[in-house]
């Protein structure tokens, strides 16, 4: 057997599909680096986009936000067409999309033709990312050799974060604020001509049809929670209001699913799978502390002048070279000690990173906050492969799209939720070293919390 569960190397046939399944992970791996990658250039891009098109916060905000909003809407959407119509049709659209936006924006004139751009990106991450974990889930069927390739999909994001800043800045410096938005071209170009090449076609609608209520109830619920956690932090009645109608339509979305059953757009049934729903608990709490650390901890390092903002940057770089040494050997580990204590532990880890962070002053000394962010990062690359393995493993490949858009939906709504509720705990205790040390309480309890579902659900 080789290391992808099949047969003998040696035979032709075997050598072809092992092949065909590499330029596969390559071009789901893609993906990950095109949608992380752009949003972590466009953040060090602000600046200059300011100065080049004399723009005030507000709409340099939106040129930031615009891409989050329309992802988070869409999401639902995305998973349900890779099911609907073809997991590889939505990849190749999504890469397009990707395309087409990203060239929107490196040409835009003027800052409202970015925003739209980054709109347009959004739809196509919306796209690519849950039809990406699909395909994984039809390509490698096996449960082993699917939780080694989960583990190196899953590192792309940390090797994400590692590179972007620093290639955005040099792009930045060399070529101008337009060159990161050409950089996802030619990576969204190659995405689709390896789908074509080499990913095969899959649908299972199985009865299932668009779903418009659904799809309008649901993009209200996660657009009303993206946007409050967007418009939190400028005060007014916009965060208020929007919250307000993300918690009028989920009980809508609810009962229209209910009634809907097997042909709703999330079958409901699927939180009967106890894995299933353990692992989005799990995801939304572990998403919930590791957001709201990256969050505060450099906030709180700049506003007590420990450091300056690149300084920061780059201390925070221990989170994502830990995640993404880990998690490409996430997937080997699980196979030795299993998933349940691979999940249970690596989210347990990121736990006690908080709990770390909580016991510094205000982030210092630094050796302890590294520690911290360290543990975090390493607990990140334990959990993450297998957390998305469970998702997708734990149902059937006809729903492969839509618990692929779920476990993104759990992470989406953990970030925003601890973005939002830990930097409110913050604030309340009005900041410094104990409104810091408060929050990351609150993030460790979360977290080792979802370390215990994890153990109690994940077999």
């Amino acid at each position: 057997m080789n290391r992808y569960g099949e047969g003998a190397l040696g035979h032709p046939g075997c050598r072809r599909r092992v092949a065909t399944r590499l330029l596969v992970l390559v071009g789901v791996c893609l993906a990950v680096l095109i949608a992380q990658i752009d949003t972590s250039v466009v953040n060090l891009a602000t600046h200059a986009i300011g100065d080049s098109f004399r723009a005030g916060v507000a709409p340099l905000q939106w040129v930031l936000d615009a891409y989050n909003l329309v992802y988070a809407v869409l999401l639902l959407s995305g998973g349900l067409v890779a099911d609907l119509y073809g997991r590889r049709r939505a990849f190749a659209a999504g890469t397009i999309v990707m395309a087409a936006g990203s060239l929107i924006c490196a040409f835009a004139p003027g800052v409202g033709v970015l925003i739209g751009g980054r709109a347009i990106t959004g739809i196509a991450a919306a796209l690519l990312l849950p039809s990406s974990l699909a395909i994984i889930r039809v390509v490698w069927p096996e449960p082993a050799a699917r939780g080694r390739v989960l583990g190196v999909w899953a590192s792309c994001n940390g090797l994400a974060f590692a590179i972007g800043p620093t290639l955005g800045g040099i792009l930045i410096e060399h070529f101008g604020w337009r060159s990161v938005f050409l950089l996802a071209v030619p990576l969204a170009s190659a995405a689709f001509v390896l789908a074509e090449m080499a990913v095969p076609e899959s649908a299972e609608p199985n009865g299932r049809h668009f779903d418009l209520p659904g799809q309008v109830f649901g993009a209200l619920t996660l657009g009303g929670v993206a946007l409050a956690a967007i418009a939190v932090h400028d005060g007014g009645w916009l965060w208020a209001v929007a919250l307000g109608v993300a918690a009028i339509a989920l009980p809508l979305f609810l009962c229209i699913e209910r009634r809907r059953g097997q042909a709703a757009l999330v079958p409901l049934d699927m939180f009967r799978i106890p894995a299933f729903s353990g692992g989005v608990i799990t995801t939304t709490a572990m998403t919930f502390g590791i957001y709201g650390m990256i969050f505060l901890t450099p906030l709180l390092w700049q506003s007590e002048d420990h450091l300056t903002p690149r300084d920061a940057g780059v201390a925070l770089l221990s989170v994502s070279l830990a995640f993404f040494l880990v998690s490409t050997q996430s997937g080997r580990l699980a196979e030795r000690i299993g998933a349940r204590l691979m999940i249970a532990i690596g989210t347990g880890l990121i736990g006690c990173g908080s709990l770390v962070l909580a016991i510094t002053d205000a982030g210092m000394p630094m050796v302890l906050a590294q520690i911290g962010l360290t543990m975090a990062g390493v607990g990140m690359g334990l959990n993450t492969g297998p957390l998305y393995g469970i998702a997708v493993g734990s149902v059937g490949p006809e729903r492969a799209g839509t618990a692929s858009a779920l476990i993104n939906v759990a992470r989406m709504v953990g970030a925003t939720l601890g973005v939002a509720l830990l930097g409110s705990v913050f604030a309340l205790l009005h900041g410094g070293p104990v409104g810091f040390r408060a929050a990351m309480l609150v993030a460790g309890a979360v977290q080792l919390g979802g370390a215990l579902v994890a153990f109690a659900t994940v077999k």
